[in-house]
Parts: C-alpha cells; structure tokens; sequence
C-alpha cells in the first residue's frame, strides 16, 4: 500500500509526542525522589518542635493570667478615678451652694443658685451612675485574683473587706446625696422662692377697670412679670421638675396664681356673686339684678380678656419648658376652672329664672358679651385643657337663647289677658300694658336688639325643627317681624277685651280708652324702627283706623244723644242741661293725653254741636219759649259754666292727664 506525504507528517508528529511523553515520566520519577527525601528531614524537625512546646507551655499560660489581670485592672481604676473626681466636684458644688444662699436675695443671685442646682443634681446623678460600674469592676478584679491565685490569701481577704466597705459607703453616700444635704435643703429654697416670685406678680392694672369705663377689647392680654422674673420662673420650674418635685410646683402655682387672679377681679367689687345662690335670683328686686347683670357683662370681660389672658401667658412662660409643655395647659385650666365656674353659676342663675318679659334685653346683653367675646374667648380658653370652660360657656349660651325666647313670648301672655289682671283705667287714658307694650317693642326693634333677637328666634326654630328638618327658606324667613306683628295684633286684640270690660254704667268711657289707646300706639311707633320692621301702611291701616273708628263712635255715643235731643223736641233747655251734664262728666270723668288728639276732637265735637245748634236756630229764628230767646251759636260757643269756656268745659279731657 502506497503511503503519500500526508500519512508521513502524521507519524512524524506522533513521535515527537511519544518521546516528550517519555521526558515527562523520567523528570517525575526524579521529583518523586526528592519530596521523600524533604519528607524525612521534616518529621525530624516536628519531632524537636514538639519538644519545645512542652518547654515553653507554662510560661505561656503564665503570660496570659498577666495579661487577663492588666486588662482587669485598667477597666476598675478609670471608672474608681471618674467617680472620685465627681465626689469631688459633688463636694465643691455644695461649697457655692451654701455660699449663695447666705447672699442677699435678688433675681441675679437666684439664677446662678439655680444653676448650682442643676449642676449639683448633674454631678450627683453622674455619682450614681458611676458608682455601681466602678465596684462591679473592682469586684471582678478582685475575684480574677482569688481564682488565679496571683498573690497571697491575705491580700485578697483585705481587698474583699474593703470593697464590701466601698458597696456599703455607695449605697449611704449616693442616697444621701440624693435626698438629703444641701441639695435637698437648696430645693426647699428654691420651692419657697418659687412661691415669692409668684406671689409678687400683681395684676396691677385691674384698677383702671373698677369703674367699667374702660375699654377690655384691646387683642394684646397684659403682661405680668418681667422677662428675667419669667425666666427665673421657669428656669425654677425645670428644676423642681427634674428633681421630682414637679406636683410640688404645680401645687405652688396654682394655688398662688389663683389666689392672686381672683384678688385682681375682687377688686371689682363682685358682690352679687357671692351675695345670691342661683335659686335666689328670683328673690332679687329687678333694679338690682339689672345692675348686677350689667356688672357681671363687664366683669366677666374683664376676667377673660385681662385677667386670664395674663394668667395664660404666665403660665406658658414659667411651664412651659416642663414635660415638652404639656404641663402648663392643665396648670391653666385649674385656675380658670374656678374662677370662670362662679361667673357661669350666676349667668345660669339669670337664665333659669322665672320669665319675666322685663328681663329679656339683659338676657339679650348677655348673649351680645358672649358673642362680642368670642374670638378672645376661644384664644384664652384653646385646646383639650379648655374644652371643659367652652362647654359650659355653650351651655350657658344655650340657657340664654332659651331664656330670652321664653321672656319675649312671656310679653305676648300678658298682653293676652292670661296674666294682665288689671281693670281698665275709669277715666278711658291710656292702658298701662298698651304704654309698656309700645316702649317694650320699640326698644326691642330699636335699641340695638333687633339683630340679636332675630338671633335668638331663628336659633330657636332651627333647635325646635331638629337638625333632620328642611328648612330651605330659613334665611329668607323675617322672624322679628311677624313675631313683633303677631303682639300687636294681641295688643289690639287686649284693647278691645278691655273695652268690653266698662259694662253698660257709663258707654262713652270704653270709646275714649280706644280712642287713646289706638292713637298712642300709631304715634308712639310711627316712623320708628318699629314700624319699619312690622311696615308702616300695616301701623297705619291697623292702629290709626282703629283710633278714628273709636273717636267717631266716641263722639257719636257722647254728643250725638244731645244733638239728636236738639234736633228732635226743640227742648233747648233739656239740650243746656244735657250739655251742663256732659261738661261735668268730660271734665272729671275723661281723660285723654295727647295733645293733638284733644285738639281734633274739640273741632269735631264743637261742629258737630254748634252745627246743630245754629241749625235748630235757624229753624226756630225769633222763637221765645216760656218768655225766654234763643241764645245765638256764638253764645253757645262762649258758653260759660261756672266762668269756664264752652270750648274748656266740652274738652276737660285735653288736660294732660295720664
């Protein structure tokens, strides 16, 4: 078989493989050699190695108890130094505390004690920090050289004494330190200093308010104190807390505080507050509980704006670095408790008292103050600590609402008859409740009040409908009106009852009393605020008819009878006697007050009777009856009885009696 050249460089090359092959087995025959060989000399070597292990072993160990015992012993002399020097500094702290306190007392020298104290109660807490650490490392060192016997029984028995001596003395010095000493004796300084500072915070301005003339709207609440005495109060203050006398100073404050807040509005001469329980109040005489009314409105001003407002920044200034400031809310809220609670007893006093209608513009005064107050009311009394105080003081404004509802509805029974008792007037003037209505109601509509007692109706609706209620057209709704329209209407309805009381004795009387009556109430409201809210047409078409229907029946039930007597017989002296009869009676039976009433009576009754006078005469000219002429109308008009004008004696009623 015929081999080409290709077949001949593949056997080439698989011999040159082969030979290097055979070059690598020799070379690691040889390298196997030579490792046996190492192998041997290092057996030899381990073996020597071994021998100088066990030598050296013990030296070992005793190289490492040395180091374990270095180590033990610079962990128990830094901490034993860290607390010596701190009983040192405790030592030399008590030194300047006992200096200080023998100087004379200011603001200054209280504020450096106060920082002694805070560094003493520093040094002692870091005392008591450190003094348990320091002996536990000394324990342990103590203990290492007992176990490893690194020096002899009799050193070790003396270490264990002294450091039960060192625990024993830890534990008396850290608690005397503690609760006892100087620094206990500087807190009690501190708590009485505390008290003075507080104590001579005045609220000397109250006095310019004594009086009430001036004026507590002023937004920016006085100041008490200055800035270094708010500063030593509550650098004070952080000290007792921090020494575990924190109820201790809230004690102080608000017993000293409350007391000096309630001397500040004493000085207003508060004494209907303590001079009547609430269930007395109806026991009081109106004049004085107006006035006491009125001076509660001022005082209780005065102790929101003024007097509270201060105690409130006080307090924030002296507490409120105590407990992240969640102290002093409640510090607050404990003085103002009671002093705002007497202002709220006599208010709900007022408020569930018996409803007399006179009342109701105080109650309306009083709800005036507490809305006017509001905003800094709220500002005083802010947050959860006052939620108790804005309750209350919504409660009473609740009472007030109702109050003042029922004391305007109260005006509407009486008018009604329900509790108007009085017999109408004999002379025919001007009923009683018809003058005290009209005062009343143009008080109402124009003193100031109208806003406020349409408040007061609407609020009452809405709470009378309930909160589910549809009430789209509240808004639209003129409550005042139709409730001012509506006691008119029984006002009116009162006259005419009244007019029906007279009886049959005398039937002139009831017409002069609704003639004055009718006419009082049309001139008395005219162009007031009044009539503008009920509507001018509406007084006039109601109240000024009613007068002229009243005066024409007047005149028709007192001169027509005469009149037709003249007209009827020509009995001219039954006609002068009658008339004689009807002047005496005008003149001291009959009464009417207005001066421009009595003038448009005499003209109609004076034509309406020399009217028929000349007409008799003209019909009867130059008659003599029983030997006697016919006196002319002039005459008539001149008439004298007992040197009196006709034109007097026929209008006796235009003196101005009421």
């Amino acid at each position: 078989m015929a081999v080409d050249d290709n077949d001949e460089a593949v056997i080439a090359a698989l011999r040159a493989s082969r030979s290097n092959i055979v070059s690598i087995l020799r070379a690691s025959a040889r390298m196997d050699k030579g490792l046996a060989a190492v192998d041997a000399r290092l057996s030899l070597g381990l073996e020597s190695l071994d021998a100088v292990t066990e030598a050296v072993a013990p030296l070992q160990s005793q190289a490492m108890a040395t180091k374990a015992l270095h180590a033990r012993i610079n962990r128990a002399v830094p901490p034993a130094l860290s607390l010596l020097r701190s009983f040192a500094l405790v030592e030399s702290l008590q030194r300047r505390l006992l200096r200080l306190s023998s100087r004379t007392s200011s603001i200054p020298r209280l504020v450096d004690f106060v920082e002694c104290v805070d560094r003493l109660r520093e040094t002692i807490a870091a005392v008591t920090a450190g003094c348990e650490p320091a002996v536990q490392r000394l324990h342990e060192a103590v203990e290492f050289l007992s176990r490893t016997r690194a020096t002899d029984q009799l050193r070790i028995h003396r270490l264990r004494e002294t450091l039960v001596a060192l625990e024993q003395l830890y534990e008396a010095e850290v608690d005397g330190l503690r609760y006892d000493g100087p620094l206990d004796d500087a807190l009690l300084r501190l708590q009485n200093d505390y008290e003075a500072i507080l104590d001579l915070l005045k609220h000397r301005y109250i006095a310019a308010h004594v009086d009430g003339g001036d004026d507590t709207t002023d937004p920016s609440p006085p100041v008490l104190g200055s800035e270094l005495e708010i500063e030593a109060l509550r650098r004070i203050s952080e000290t007792l807390a921090s020494n575990d006398c924190l109820d201790i100073c809230i004690d102080i404050f608000v017993k000293v505080r409350y007391r000096r807040a309630a001397k500040a509005l004493m000085r207003l001469s508060p004494e209907y507050l303590r001079a009547y329980a609430p269930e007395e109040i109806d026991g009081m005489e109106w004049e004085g509980l107006e006035a006491a009314i009125s001076l509660w409105i001022h005082h209780f001003e005065v102790a929101v704006r003024l007097v509270l407002a201060a105690e409130k920044r006080l307090c924030r200034g002296a507490l409120g670095g105590v407990m992240d400031g969640a102290v002093w809310p409640e510090c607050f809220a404990k003085i103002a408790d009671r002093i705002m609670a007497v202002f709220f007893r006599f208010g709900e006093g007022v408020a569930r008292s018996s409803n007399e209608p006179q009342k109701l513009f105080k109650l309306l005064d009083m709800l005036d103050a507490l809305d006017r107050i509001r905003p800094a009311f709220i500002s005083t009394f802010d947050g959860e600590a006052g939620g108790d105080i804005r309750a209350r003081c919504r409660e009473l404004q609740k009472l007030l609402v109702h109050a003042a509802a029922r004391a305007f509805w109260e005006l509407g029974l009486k008018i009604e008859g329900l509790q108007d008792r009085a017999p109408p007037p004999r002379d025919g003037s001007v009923p009683k409740i018809v003058r005290y209505a009209v005062n009343y109601l143009k008080c109402l509509a124009g003193g100031g009040y109208a806003a406020s007692m349409e408040r007061v109706l609407r609020t009452e609706a809405v709470w009378k409908a309930g909160p589910l209620a549809a009430r789209p057209d509240a808004e639209e709704e003129d409550l005042l009106s139709d409730a001012l329209s509506n006691v008119l209407e029984a006002l009116q309805r009162n006259v005419e009852a009244k007019r029906g009381e007279y009886g049959s004795r005398d039937r002139v009387v009831p017409h002069v009393m609704a003639m004055n009556a009718y006419w009082y109430i049309y001139m008395r409201t005219r162009g007031s605020e009044l009539a503008a809210l009920v509507g001018e047409e509406t007084m006039r078409r109601r109240f000024k008819t009613a007068a002229e229907e009243a005066a024409y029946s007047y005149q028709e039930e007192a001169w027509g009878p005469l009149v037709r007597l003249l007209t009827a017989t020509g009995d001219v002296e039954a006609f002068m006697m009658g008339l004689d009869e009807n002047l005496r009676r005008h003149r001291s039976g009959y009464c009417v007050p207005d001066g421009d009433l009595r003038e448009q009576i005499k003209e109609a009754v004076a034509k309406v009777v020399v009217e028929a006078y000349a007409g008799f005469l003209h019909a009867n000219a130059g008659v003599v009856v029983e030997g006697r002429a016919f006196l002319p109308p002039d005459a008539i008009k001149r008439y004298d009885h007992q040197a009196l004008p006709l034109t007097s004696k026929v209008l006796t009623f235009m003196s101005n009696r009421v």
